[in-house]
């Protein structure tokens, strides 16, 4: 519920919706009071023969009557008590006391209509049938202006709500940028997709539900209850007993629903990582024939979805089934006790006083009728209810998110270094992820500024956690890692990244031009610049001859209209573009054709002049280009050196070359 009220906040923000969203229910909901009071004139007025004007000078009449025989009751009571003794003198008191407020009511009445008696004289119909047609004319007109103010109601509602579910995207897609790279790992970009897509649409039902119908429908039930509190309280709190009931079932049933929708999401977002999966390697699956494996699995998921939504269902149906038995409850309690009031014109009930005068037909069809009126909402809110249930489970699942911690934050105080840096330092650095085993363990390395230097290894010794921390992706547990003796985590995270140049071994490309991905995170840039980077990474020719329409081209989703090389030349142009301090490469050539990979060694010899290098690869050809190479074994540096001296001394560096003299020849 906590989290849903942090929603709720953002939604209040937009105060005048809000008056405007309150003010339209509150028409609404005293029309619909109104709608229903109509219901006495027509009774007790209309179907007697008499109008208005005439009910009133009757009613005036019979309480002035009322009102002598009252005043002599009184008197009669006042001497009898005097003869009574004091143990029964109680009783008699208590009988004088509502005689006195019957006396009280009977008066005040009297004055009331006595004051509106001119003005009903002037203004309300002088015949039966023309009241009646007053009273349908009132009715309709309040009809015609309780539907615009629930159009306006409902405009109002759903600008609210798509203003508030687009807050909480920005707000979620925002804090999902920033997470530690292992909360893609261990959750899935799926997770997180199911959340900003299939949860957040949940809070929009959920705050349409609470600013639509859990505002208008309630006030439309309290202008009900108000009016049936009126015609006679006391009867009113006698048939409320059963209250209590639904408030409990209600409870049980809602915890019951959020618990559900809990589960039902978190299957949808399994559900989001199976179609993620089985999308994204298609052609795995159809190179494998498996699409009955994919479809079984599917299957499995969708049945487990199933279920899920089907318990929920069953919570949602007993919620409105007790709520809607419980309630027509409520109403045959009322005909009974207030049929018998009526019917015997009596004023107590089960010993209990229910009215200070014995009710009328009117009355108590009044009182029925509100009773009506206020269960139609009541039977609206059960149905919405579920609704509300899954907004605050979803909403906990979105600031699960939003409230997830960091690791890598930036310092209060920072501070920063010159461009370019002079020297880079590992000292004693170690790192481990927060599920598994050590990857680095006291790793000691200095790189000075222009030098290139290849780090190479067996896979999981550390060389790519290397690269993650240089990028300030994570921050080590022990050692420093920092540039001219300052630790990268007392600088800001902007200012490192901004000193840097990624190409990894999986090129991301955006489903939009050439030219926006290399400009990517280089906005400022003329176009010039970007015709002068694609140069350099060897990639002007083919974009202008082997593309539709040249820089302008849209590559679709992931790059696919573009090979490995021509991807990988466009990602180096868009490291080139940055003009890092630091350029690294990440296995960047290690799936990509001989031409292109010599096309791309050619812009780097070029690019890396006076420029910081530090390649992660296997190939020999990269290693040539390498002024020191760098041996990872198990989270350690196991050796470094030039290629001549390495392959003398270092038994996986010749496996690693011999591997590829061998594919050589």
């Amino acid at each position: 519920m906590t989290d849903f009220l942090r929603v709720l906040r953002i939604a209040l923000r937009q105060r005048w919706a809000i008056a405007g969203c309150i003010v339209t229910s509150l028409i609404i909901a005293l029309l619909w009071g109104l709608n229903i009071g109509a219901l006495y004139p027509v009774v007790e007025v209309v179907f007697k023969g008499q109008s208005i004007p005439q009910y009133v000078d009757q009613q005036i009449l019979l309480s002035e009557a009322k009102l002598v025989a009252q005043d002599k009751t009184i008197d009669e009571l006042g001497q009898v008590q005097l003869t009574l003794n004091p143990e029964h003198r109680s009783a008699a008191e208590s009988e004088l006391r509502y005689a006195r407020m019957e006396r009280s009511a009977i008066a005040n009445s009297i004055l009331w209509m006595n004051w509106a008696k001119p003005t009903i004289d002037r203004i309300a119909p002088q015949k039966p049938y023309s009241t009646l047609l007053a009273v349908i004319g009132i009715l309709m007109l309040g009809t015609v202006i309780k539907l615009m103010a629930l159009s306006a109601n409902l405009l109002i509602v759903q600008t609210l709500t798509e203003r508030t579910t687009m807050a909480v995207r920005e707000m979620f897609f925002r804090r999902a940028l920033h997470l530690d790279l292992d909360d893609f790992g261990d959750n899935g970009s799926s997770q997180l997709t199911s959340r900003l897509t299939n949860d957040v649409g949940h809070i929009s039902n959920g705050i349409n539900t609470l600013l639509g119908r859990l505002v208008r429908e309630p006030l439309k039930m309290a202008v009900c209850v108000g009016g049936a509190a009126f015609v006679c309280w006391r009867l009113f709190i006698f048939v409320m007993v059963l209250l209590p009931i639904v408030a409990l079932i209600t409870h049980h049933l809602s915890q019951a629903i959020r618990r559900a929708s809990r589960r039902v999401m978190d299957e949808m977002g399994q559900m989001y990582g199976m179609l993620n999966d089985a999308f994204a390697g298609i052609r795995l699956v159809k190179s494998s024939n498996t699409q009955a494996l994919e479809r079984a699995r599917f299957h499995g998921g969708l049945n487990t979805y199933y279920r899920r939504s089907m318990k929920m269902a069953i919570y949602n149906t007993a919620a409105r089934s007790a709520s809607e038995f419980l309630g027509t409850s409520v109403v045959c309690l009322a005909v009974l006790a207030g049929g018998y009031l009526v019917v015997n014109q009596e004023t107590h009930l089960l010993g209990l006083r229910m009215s200070i005068r014995p009710l009328q037909v009117g009355e108590i069809l009044l009182f029925f009728a509100f009773l009506i009126g206020a269960s139609d909402p009541a039977r609206k809110l059960s149905e919405v209810w579920s609704n509300l249930q899954r907004g605050m489970a979803a909403s906990e699942r979105i600031f699960e998110v939003i409230d997830r911690p960091v690791r890598v934050r930036n310092p209060l105080v920072s501070q920063s270094v010159p461009r370019p840096h002079r020297i880079i330092r590992f000292e004693n650095v170690h790192f481990r992820y927060p599920s598994g085993p050590p990857v680095l363990r006291g790793v000691d390395l200095t790189i000075r500024h222009g030098e290139t230097i290849a780090v190479v290894g067996p896979n999981g010794s550390g060389k790519s956690t290397i690269v993650g921390l240089m990028c300030r992706f994570d921050d080590p547990q022990e050692g420093t890692l920092s540039l001219d003796g300052v630790s990268i985590r007392d600088m800001r995270i902007r200012d490192v990244r901004r000193r840097i140049g990624l190409v990894t071994q999986r090129t991301t490309l955006f489903d939009d031009t050439i030219e926006s991905n290399i400009r990517y995170g280089s906005r400022s840039v003329s176009y010039d610049d970007v015709i002068r980077a694609a140069k350099m990474a060897y990639a002007d020719e083919f974009i202008r001859t082997k593309t539709p329409a040249g820089y302008s081209t849209v590559l679709g989703n992931r790059g696919t209209r573009l090979s490995g090389g021509q991807m990988q030349r466009v990602a180096l142009a868009r490291a080139f573009l940055r003009n890092p301090d630091i350029l690294i490469l990440d296995e960047a050539t290690s799936q990509i054709d001989l031409e292109s990979e010599q096309l791309i060694h050619q812009a780097l010899a070029r690019f890396l002049v006076d420029r910081t290098g530090i390649l992660i690869t296997h190939r020999a050809t990269t290693l040539a280009m390498a002024d020191r190479i760098i041996v990872m074994e198990a989270g350690q540096i196991a050796d470094s050196g030039r290629h001549d001296e390495l392959i003398v001394r270092n038994r996986f560096y010749q496996s690693l070359c011999g591997g590829h003299a061998k594919m050589a020849g």
